[in-house]
C-alpha cells in the first residue's frame, strides 16, 4: 500500500510539474485564452478531481479568473492546515487530504518568479501563484484494495503451501522418527531394556537417538544392579528366622520375608497392599499397636505378642517396631521384627520354677525335720495303744491313725528327698485301690460341709507307676479343694478311664474359678481361699509331672471346676 501511494504521488507531480511547465510557457506568451483552455483541458483528464492556480495572495486566477477566494483553499481551512499545520521545512509536494467532497491526493507545485516574468510581476516575490492538482483517490483505494487482496490471498496460497510442505516433511523425516523414540521408551518401561532406537545418520534426530541410546544402557546397566542388590536383600531377608514386614503410615505391608509369610499363613501377592489386620486378625493380640505407637512418637516400639498357630499351638513373639526415615528426617515407614521367644519365656519360667522349688525345698528340708520327732512320738504311742486295748472300737481308730501317720512321716521323707534332689523309683500302683482309699479318707470331711462325695464305677485294672504317697496326696488335695468350694447339698465326682492315657477327673458345682487366677493357681504360696498356704496344688502338679503326667484345669465362675490328671498308662501282665 505504502509503495502504491508513493507511485501516484511520483506520478501526480510529474503531471503537475508537466502542466507548471505548459502554462509557464503560455503566460510569458501572455495568452490568456489559450492558458485557460490548457487548464480546461487538464481538468478533464481522468481521475482529476481540480485543477486550480492561484495568485500569490491566495485568490483564484484560473479558470474563473475572477480574484474570488474559495473557503476550502482558504489558508485556514481544515484542507490547508493539513500541510501548514507543519513546519515548512517537513511539509511535502503531495499529501493524501480530506475534503468535502472525499479523500483526495493533493499535489502543490509553486510557480517560481524569473526574470521571463519581470515584466508583469514584481521582481521582489519570489513566487507568483501555485498549482494545486487534485487527483480522487477511490481508484487508487480500489487498487489498493485489489493488489491487498491478491497480496493477502497470494501469501495465504503460499503459506498453506508451505505450512503443508513443512508438515510433510516433518511427519516423514521427523515425527516417525520421534514416533520410535516413544515406541522404545515404552518398550523399555514395560521391562523390555534390550530395545534401542535405530542411529543412523548425522543429522540432528539421529545424534539424539545415539544418546538415547547412551542413556538406555545406563538405566538398564542401574537397573540391572538394582535387581541384583534386591536379590541379595531379598535372599538376605529370607534367609532370617525372624518375620520382617515393612508398614507405610497407614499399615499396608510394602515388603514381607518368607518368615513373616509363613506366621501369617498367606502368600507374598496375598500380603502386599493389604493392612496388616485385614489378612491376619488373630495373628497380633497386642492392645496397643506398637506400629501405631512407632507412628505416633516416632520412637522404636517392642511388644510381647501371644499368637496361636492354625495346630492350636501358641506361641511368644517379641515384635520390634523401628522407624524408616527420609533423607528430611520425616518418618516414612515401619519395619516389624517378629521374633520368636517362646523357648526363652520357657526356659526362664523353667528357671523362676526352680527358684521357687529350691525355696519350697528348703522350707521343707526345715518343716520335715521339726516334724518328724514329734510323729515318731505319737506312732509309738499309736502303737502301745494297739498292743495293750482289747477293745474294738480303739482298735480301729488306733488302727486308722497310725496309717495316718504313717502317711505323714511318708510326706515328711517325700520333703526331705525332694529337699535333696533325690527321686524315687516309683511302684505300679492300683489306681482304683487309691481312689477307693482318699474317698473313705474325705468322706468325714464331706459330711461336714453336707457335700455329697460319688465316686463313679470304675474299670478294674488301671495300672499306673507312681509313688502312691504322692498320688494319694493329689487326690486327697483335688478332694479337699473340690468340697471346700461347693454349697451345702453340693455334688463332688470321682471318675477315671483309660484311652491312650489315663484320666483321673475330680469336679464340682462349685464357686468355680475367675479366669485371671487359672493362670496362677498352680503358683506356690497363692490362694484365694482364707487359711489356704497355696502350696497344695503346686506340690499336686509336681507330683504328677514327676511322674510323666500332667494336671490340668477347666472351669467357669458360678458353675463350678473340673480337675483332670493325665498319667502315662500302665498295663500289669
Amino acid at each position: 500500500m505504502q509503495s502504491l501511494l508513493e507511485t501516484a504521488r511520483e506520478t501526480a507531480l510529474a503531471e503537475g510539474d508537466l502542466i507548471r511547465v505548459a502554462l509557464e510557457h503560455q503566460m510569458i506568451e501572455n495568452d490568456r485564452t489559450l492558458i485557460a483552455k490548457m487548464i480546461e483541458s487538464f481538468r478533464k483528464q481522468s481521475g482529476v478531481e481540480r485543477l486550480v492556480v492561484l495568485d500569490r495572495t491566495g485568490a483564484e486566477r484560473y479558470p474563473a479568473g475572477n480574484g474570488a477566494l474559495d473557503a476550502e483553499l482558504q489558508i485556514n481551512s481544515p484542507t490547508c492546515q493539513a500541510c501548514h499545520r507543519y513546519p515548512p521545512a517537513q511539509r511535502g509536494s503531495s499529501r493524501v487530504i480530506e475534503t468535502r467532497g472525499g479523500k483526495v491526493l493533493r499535489t502543490v507545485i509553486p510557480i517560481r518568479n524569473r526574470a521571463e516574468c519581470f515584466g508583469c510581476h514584481d521582481a521582489r516575490y519570489k513566487i507568483n501563484g501555485i498549482l494545486i492538482l487534485d487527483y480522487r483517490t477511490d481508484q487508487l483505494s480500489e487498487a489498493m484494495t485489489r493488489d491487498l487482496r491478491w497480496l493477502v490471498g497470494g501469501t495465504a496460497a503460499i503459506t498453506l503451501l508451505l505450512v503443508g510442505a513443512i508438515g510433510v516433511v516433518i511427519r516423514v523425516a521427523v515425527l516417525r522418527r520421534l514416533q520410535r523414540f516413544e515406541t522404545t521408551a515404552r518398550q523399555i518401561a514395560g521391562g523390555d531394556l534390550g530395545q534401542r532406537v535405530p542411529a543412523v545418520g548425522s543429522d540432528t534426530i539421529s545424534w539424539l537417538a545415539r544418546e538415547f541410546n547412551t542413556m538406555a544402557d545406563s538405566v538398564t546397566g542401574l537397573v540391572g544392579e538394582v535387581r541384583n542388590q534386591r536379590e541379595r536383600l531379598e535372599t538376605v531377608i529370607n534367609s532370617i528366622d525372624d518375620g520382617i514386614v515393612v508398614l507405610d503410615g497407614q499399615r499396608h505391608v510394602i515388603a514381607a520375608n518368607d518368615s513373616f509369610l509363613l506366621r501369617a499363613q498367606h502368600s507374598r501377592e496375598q500380603v502386599l497392599g493389604c493392612q496388616c489386620r485385614e489378612f491376619n486378625p488373630g495373628g497380633c493380640t497386642v492392645g496397643d499397636c506398637p506400629t501405631l505407637a512407632c507412628l505416633t512418637s516416632g520412637a522404636r516400639q517392642v511388644r510381647i505378642c501371644e499368637r496361636r498357630t492354625p495346630e492350636g499351638k501358641v506361641v511368644w513373639e517379641e515384635v520390634h517396631a523401628s522407624p524408616i526415615l527420609d533423607s528430611a528426617g520425616h518418618l516414612q515407614q515401619v519395619v516389624e521384627v517378629w521374633r520368636d521367644i517362646s523357648e526363652r519365656r520357657a526356659a526362664e519360667a523353667h528357671l523362676a520354677e526352680s527358684h521357687r522349688l529350691a525355696s519350697v525345698g528348703t522350707l521343707a528340708s526345715g518343716f520335715s525335720h521339726e516334724l518328724n520327732t514329734p510323729l515318731a512320738t505319737v506312732l509309738t504311742c499309736v502303737e502301745g495303744i494297739l498292743k495293750e486295748t482289747d477293745s474294738a472300737w480303739i482298735r480301729e481308730s488306733a488302727t486308722i491313725a497310725r496309717e495316718q501317720l504313717l502317711r505323714c512321716r511318708g510326706i515328711t521323707q517325700h520333703f526331705l528327698r525332694m529337699s535333696r534332689g533325690q527321686r524315687s523309683q516309683g511302684e505300679v500302683v492300683d489306681l482304683a485301690a487309691v481312689i477307693g482309699a482318699v474317698a473313705r479318707l474325705i468322706e468325714p470331711t464331706a459330711r461336714e460341709h453336707m457335700v455329697r462325695v460319688e465316686v463313679r464305677a470304675l474299670a478294674s485294672g488301671m495300672h499306673v507307676r507312681a509313688e502312691e504317697a504322692e498320688l494319694q496326696h493329689t487326690l486327697i488335695n483335688l478332694l479337699l479343694n473340690a468340697v471346700q468350694a461347693s454349697p451345702p447339698g453340693g455334688r463332688v465326682t470321682v471318675e477315671a478311664e483309660t484311652r491312650e492315657q489315663v484320666h483321673v477327673r475330680v469336679a464340682d458345682n462349685g464357686c468355680g474359678i475367675a479366669p485371671e487366677d487359672q493362670k496362677r493357681i498352680f503358683d506356690p504360696f497363692f490362694s484365694r481361699r482364707q487359711g489356704g498356704t497355696g502350696l497344695g496344688l503346686f506340690l499336686s502338679l509336681n507330683f504328677v509331672r514327676r511322674w510323666g503326667g500332667e494336671l490340668r484345669v477347666a472351669s467357669e465362675p458360678g458353675r463350678g471346676s473340673t480337675f483332670e490328671i493325665i498319667l502315662p498308662a500302665l498295663v500289669r501282665p
